[in-house]
């Protein structure tokens, strides 16, 4: 219980009359997307606070959403159109018109759509638009479009929708009220950082509740975690099997909840050589069938009246079957698993294992809850409570971004599912749109590419088995990234960390341009960045460059806009229209759906324009499908924010969902409100529509949610969401590689997609330093990994003048004996170095991290020249990227073939597999960081608002007395200390 407070005492005004003036909107610092305040006094821009209505972060703010004025006041930031006029990398360019650079766009892009649209490759940063420009790739025609997820997280979301139809990231929520042990793996700051922050703080505050954090670093939210396990990085899914192994040898297992909701009784042929094998036997209509422990024979999994066994074994039409539960089973109960043998592996005793596996089942199974709630379940019973575990999960980056993070996210769904611990009091629950049907639709298009034709569908999307998949009848890609082929069949966000590689070495064919949005992959969204460099400015015989052509569209002069033919000045967050559809990716909570906008708040004081208004005049000057009337003008007159009204996904179904229809009395589907924007500003920014009770638990069974969840267009009929401890869909890729099916790899393809397209997920060592072209541990024994700080977000923090002061260059972290080791202390400059080069940096020890891992903050390094940072910036003397020493391939195969260094499954770029030595520097190395590229000449930028050489705000803001009495103070911290 909380102590009670003191008497309130007199304080000094410390609230003066400082505005005039409140917008509301939303924040566009990191991917949080939290509800903001931003306050004026006589039309100058004051501060920024939460917004403490929005169902987002009520009102929380940090330090990156209050600094977003020194965003808007960047001294990088663009001022015109840009035309190069020397060569690329230079920074040489004239200021052109829009008219001018937007007929320069319109010439290349109608050119390519007229002849071959896949010589487009249009690939987007970390924009919160992807609905639009996914679309807009689709009506142009061509198949190369993705966004980050491909670098950032896609194992996450792939892992989660293909195992339970929704997914850790942005998709679901601890029920941060109810859980009592809560377990985080691999991550320092998230995209979900305010609720995160907030969920954590109610864990904190509760006496019943334990937060364990499962990270080789130990900062950001691991700092206040009751437990820290140090994990040897890339060794998570071991770690989580061997809890699962525990779990299963105590039959710590929620059988109820496995019946109900998962297909663990599912029964599956063991007919090895067979087409049959691995996959689920079914009736003549095509239900699973599951082996009947009253009957003794096979029955309708689909059936309410079904009573499954989960061991055994059954003969059906010839071929033996087993449940997936028994197969599953069998892995983890295997010694591979033990505690006893991952434990060196994992850098974890078996002790901690086996205590941490003996708390999950006591937390789970003796601390059951029971919420009173009236709901009905998906067969048509009502029921009148809701057990619950107190038991949840979250996860991010630090698994994700390992080859081996797929099928580590897996099994940390299938560890959930053992405990019946998903979408119950207690436990993670799904986010709306989610769950979703496993795998979720649409598949992605791009099969047959036509002059002057939309692709007849969206360009990502879910494969379901081989025939899926968009490659030529010789197995070759049809993609420039490779995704949904052979090498990488559920890239389902594509794989950006490709697309220059493969530009310049025109494999699988060459392009004509290349066409970015706020993506940094002249720098900290590249691997191998002085290879990249390269890839951007090679050229051919005749002088001209590999890809003929590159638009970058971006507020801010980063690294990559030097390479760019022509630029694309955007607005700030704070000068345009943006909506964050539930269409893209959504702001609910587990609570209920919940949608929001940016409106322009400010009007530019540059000639720039906001990227979705230039993208969608584009496609009007291109006459895209949808992006025109039948008789040729523009179908969205009024730019983005008309689209955003009219635009229509499926019928009465567009990017917003609240107050739709004529009057704005519909929410979810309803036609196009004309009034619509009016109604978001007048609510403060956002819509939110609470669930029921009876609406809100295990969604997956549950008919109020699912009847629901279709009238709103999140998925296609109100079925039953059926979890997957064992995924089909893997397996029929299995089976092509054994040469069975109409879709087969080429035989170099074979083996790979054996092994990694496991049903039943299984942990591997992470790729690099397994081969010696990789680095054997000799070589390389250290793991390298980078954090995100919680006040920067990738390469916008680090140019603000705020967040500067609090960290302006980065250090190499080490535990002190591993310094120690190599003769070196505090301060000491070493040279870190991978199979494929090396940088220099500076070295910080710490007690929290993992002895053979040395990491580092991200994107804090910036190249000189860039961001409009001046000569001598600590960001680019001292601040460096491990990005520059992480290989893009992979060794060459026995056939010569070289892989990405991704997840073989997913694409999902491996830069948390870095592996590295350290070299102590002579004395004359130190002082600077190496590579040091070249500097970069600068446009004419936004005018500074720098006084002496100090980017200043607020000193002239001095409010008057506002007359209010004094605030009444009250002290909840008793000065004796007690509690």
């Amino acid at each position: 219980m909380s102590p009670a407070p003191s008497q309130p005492r007199d304080r000094a005004d410390l609230t003066p009359d400082a505005i005039d003036r409140t917008e509301f909107t939303t924040c566009y610092m990191c991917a949080c997307r939290c509800g903001i305040r931003v306050h004026f006094k006589d039309d100058k821009l004051r501060y920024i606070d939460g917004n403490p209505d929005h169902p987002v972060n009520r009102g929380v703010l940090c330090a990156k959403g209050s600094a977003g004025i020194m965003n808007v006041l960047s001294p990088a930031r663009l001022k015109k159109p840009l035309k190069r006029v020397g060569p690329r990398g230079s920074g040489q360019f004239e200021e052109i018109d829009w008219d001018e650079a937007m007929a320069i766009a319109e010439s290349w892009l109608g050119d390519i759509r007229k002849t071959d649209p896949k010589r487009l490759a249009f690939f987007t940063g970390r924009d919160q638009s992807q609905s639009l420009t996914g679309w807009w790739a689709a009506r142009f025609g061509t198949p190369n479009f993705a966004a980050h997820g491909g670098f950032c997280s896609v194992n996450m979301a792939a892992g989660g929708l293909y195992s339970i139809g929704s997914s850790f990231w942005e998709f679901g929520e601890p029920d941060w009220e109810r859980t009592k042990l809560f377990l985080m793996f691999g991550v320092a700051e998230d995209h979900d950082s305010n609720p995160i922050k907030i969920g954590l703080g109610t864990l904190k505050s509760r006496e019943d509740a334990k937060f364990v954090s499962i990270n080789p670093v130990r900062t950001g939210y691991s700092a206040i975690a009751d437990e820290w396990i140090g994990i040897t990085p890339g060794t998570d899914g071991l770690f989580a099997g061997a809890l699962i192994h525990e779990l299963l040898r105590a039959e710590a297992i929620d059988w109820d909840y496995l019946a109900r909701y998962t297909n663990a009784p599912w029964l599956v042929y063991q007919a090895p050589g067979r087409p049959e094998d691995g996959l689920f036997a079914r009736d003549k209509d095509g239900h699973p069938l599951v082996l009947d422990g009253i009957t003794k024979a096979p029955s309708d999994a689909l059936s309410p009246d079904a009573k499954p066994v989960f061991a055994g074994s059954v003969e059906i039409d010839g071929l033996r079957a087993v449940p997936a539960f028994q197969i599953m089973a069998e892995r983890f109960l295997d010694d591979a698993y033990a505690p006893d043998t991952v434990a060196e592996t994992c850098g974890i005793p078996a002790a901690t294992i086996r205590r941490l596996a003996a708390e999950l089942s006591e937390m789970a199974f003796k601390h059951q809850i029971e919420l009173d709630i009236d709901w009905t379940d998906w067969a048509g019973r009502k029921q009148t409570k809701v057990v619950g575990r107190p038991v949840s999960m979250h996860a991010m980056r630090g698994i994700s971004a390992h080859s081996n993070g797929f099928h580590t996210c897996r099994i940390l769904h299938l560890l959930q599912m053992i405990l019946g611990t998903i979408d119950v009091p207690g436990g993670f629950r799904s986010k709306p749109p989610f769950p979703r049907p496993i795998p979720p639709g649409p598949k992605p298009a791009g099969h047959d590419v036509k002059q002057s034709t939309p692709l007849d569908g969206m360009p990502l999307g879910f494969p379901t088995g081989p025939e899926d998949l968009l490659v030529h009848p010789d197995g070759t890609p049809k993609r420039l990234d490779k995704a949904y082929s052979w090498d990488h069949p559920l890239a389902a966000h594509g794989l950006m960390q490709m697309v220059i590689h493969n530009a310049w070495k025109g494999d699988p064919y060459p392009i004509d341009t290349l066409f970015l949005y706020m993506a940094n992959m002249g720098w900290n969204s590249s691997m191998n960045v002085p290879a990249t460099l390269h890839y951007l400015t090679d050229t051919v015989a005749d002088g001209g460059y590999k890809i003929p052509h590159i638009i970058v569209s971006d507020a801010y002069y980063s690294e990559t806009v030097p390479y760019a033919d022509l630029v694309l000045p955007d607005t700030t967050y704070l000068e345009r229209w943006d909506c964050i559809s539930l269409l893209d990716r959504p702001i609910c909570s587990a609570e209920g759906p919940a949608d929001a906008i940016r409106q322009p708040i400010l009007k530019p004081d540059r000639d720039v324009r906001p990227f979705q208004d230039v993208l969608i005049d584009l496609g009007a000057r291109l006459k895209l499908p949808g992006f025109v009337t039948a008789s040729g003008d523009p179908a969205y007159p009024g730019l983005y924010a008309d689209y955003i009204v009219h635009h229509e996904r499926a019928p009465g179904v567009g990017p917003l969902a609240g107050w739709r229809g004529e009057d704005g009395d519909q929410s979810g589907r309803g036609d196009p409100n004309p009034d619509q924007l009016q109604r978001y500003i007048d609510h403060g920014g956002f819509w939110h529509h609470p669930f029921t009770e009876g609406q809100s638990w295990l969604k997956h069974g549950n008919r109020d949610y699912l009847t629901h969840a279709q009238s709103m267009g999140w998925i296609p009929a109100a079925d039953r969401i059926v979890m997957q401890i064992y995924s089909e869909p893997l397996q029929k890729f299995r089976l092509a590689a054994r040469g069975h099916g109409p879709v087969l790899p080429p035989p170099g393809h074979r083996a790979r997609i054996d092994t990694y397209f496991d049903p039943v997920p299984f942990w591997y060592p992470p790729f690099e330093g397994s081969s010696a072209d990789m680095g054997t541990g000799a070589d390389y024994p250290l793991h390298a990994v980078t954090q995100r700080p919680m006040h920067m977000y990738h390469s916008w923090g680090s140019q603000n003048a705020w967040l500067r002061q609090i960290t302006n260059h980065n250090k190499l972290y080490l535990h002190p004996d591993t310094a120690a080791a190599h003769d070196a202390r505090d301060g000491d400059w070493v040279w870190i170095v991978s199979p494929i080069g090396r940088v220099k940096a500076q070295i910080k020890t710490m007690q929290g991290v993992e002895r053979s891992t040395v990491w580092t903050w991200n994107a804090i390094g910036k190249r000189r020249g860039a961001w409009g940072l001046e000569a001598g910036a600590p960001e680019s003397e001292k601040g460096f990227l491990l990005n520059h020493v992480i290989s893009e391939l992979l060794p060459a195969t026995d056939g010569g073939y070289r892989h990405a260094n991704a997840d073989p499954v997913t694409g999902q770029a491996a830069w948390y597999d870095l592996k590295v030595r350290l070299e102590k520097c002579l004395p004359e190395e130190a002082g600077t960081t190496e590579p040091m590229f070249e500097r970069f000449d600068a446009p004419n930028l936004a005018p500074s608002h720098a006084v002496a050489g100090t980017l200043r705000f607020g000193a002239d803001s001095t409010g008057t007395a506002s007359g209010r009495p004094p605030t009444p103070h009250r002290e909840f911290v008793r000065k004796d200390g007690g509690a």
